[in-house]
């Protein structure tokens, strides 16, 4: 069966996700049919470009499509999505999952409901990098790792631990297996160009044992998506904007005992695009060929994460003004 399959939402990542979803149709794996967005100029533009109707209500889509990638603001995920798929449709829907957990449960009840698919846009998954690493991922014990981005004017309806850091907890999780739970959550973070924070550190300490150190910046001045990773006998290293991925260890014996060195082996990595491999993914969960790798569950697991990271953030900065006002007070005395 050749789904029909509609974007709801034409901003940025919507525009590409129009792109994709009209490529495989062009390649006779979908019908893309329909593009909707609150702003009518812009959805009659792509609606133009990629050839399909448009609309600035979704609700007209229902009983007209059978699967939707939906990237609006947060804010409208939950309600959109519920009224999607409680009357059917699949829905691939761009990360965070919701605003809150409420939201998110309700979200993966409509899915139950509806008997329909819904998946997470937790779009790192799909990076060729760490599809190449994953088989070679075994007890990792402890992870650095540092994202950082230059400052645009996108996504500040959210702050840098549900826009960016939120892809390495979701990873992270995955990786250390998703039975393995947060003992302990430590983090620090500042709003630096807008009301929001806008650079986080998380420290995370799973009941395995593994420990992660996740940095995030949407105020930096390069564009930076690192991952690096011990786990026993190997150092892993993974650069999700180059897409390289290379596993580092001893060196097999010398014939004369010496010692043999180090040895790094640089992965073979399959170049595709992560968002194609992301929706295809989708596409194939909702022709009922495949499970959806990135279940709703997945990403309230994600959203949880980033939430307790927010709390403790907001109990650090209490603490660091306190100090502030006490650091003032001495100074006023002395």
């Amino acid at each position: 069966m050749t789904i029909r399959t509609a974007v709801i939402g034409v901003g940025h990542l919507g525009r590409q996700h129009a792109r994709v979803h009209k490529t495989l149709a062009e390649e006779g794996l979908t019908r893309c049919e329909w593009v909707c967005d609150l702003n009518e100029q812009a959805a009659r533009a792509i609606a133009a470009e990629r050839e399909v109707d448009w609309t600035t209500d979704w609700r007209e889509l229902i009983g007209r499509v059978d699967a939707v990638s939906l990237a609006v603001p947060t804010e409208s995920h939950c309600e959109i999505a519920c009224g999607l798929l409680e009357s059917g449709i699949h829905v691939l829907v761009e990360k965070p999952i919701s605003r809150t957990l409420a939201e998110a449960d309700r979200m993966i009840q409509a899915a139950e409901r509806g008997g329909a698919i819904l998946q997470i846009g937790h779009l790192e998954r799909f990076n060729p990098a760490l599809v190449a690493l994953r088989p070679h991922v075994h007890n990792p014990v402890y992870f650095e790792i540092h994202r950082v981005g230059e400052f645009t004017a996108r996504s500040l309806d959210i702050d840098v631990v549900l826009d960016l850091m939120i892809h390495d907890l979701d990873i992270v999780q995955w990786l250390v297996g998703e039975e393995v739970q947060v003992t302990e959550l430590h983090a620090v973070g500042i709003p630096i160009l807008t009301n929001k924070v806008d650079a986080a550190n998380a420290r995370l300490e799973f009941s395995s044992g593994a420990v992660a150190n996740i940095t995030a910046s949407r105020v930096g001045t390069e564009k930076i998506r690192k991952m690096r990773f011990f786990q026993p006998h190997d150092y892993v290293a993974v650069d999700y904007t180059t897409k390289r991925a290379s596993i580092s260890g001893l060196a097999p014996p010398t014939a004369d005992g010496t010692w043999p060195g180090v040895h790094v082996r640089n992965l073979h990595v399959i170049d595709v695009e992560p968002l194609r491999a992301e929706i295809l993914s989708f596409v194939e969960a909702a022709q009922g060929g495949l499970p959806s790798p990135v279940s709703g569950m997945d990403g309230r697991n994600a959203l949880a994460l980033a939430l307790r990271a927010l709390e403790r953030i907001e109990e650090h900065a209490v603490k660091v003004q306190r100090g502030s006002v006490g650091e003032s007070l001495r100074a006023q005395s002395g």
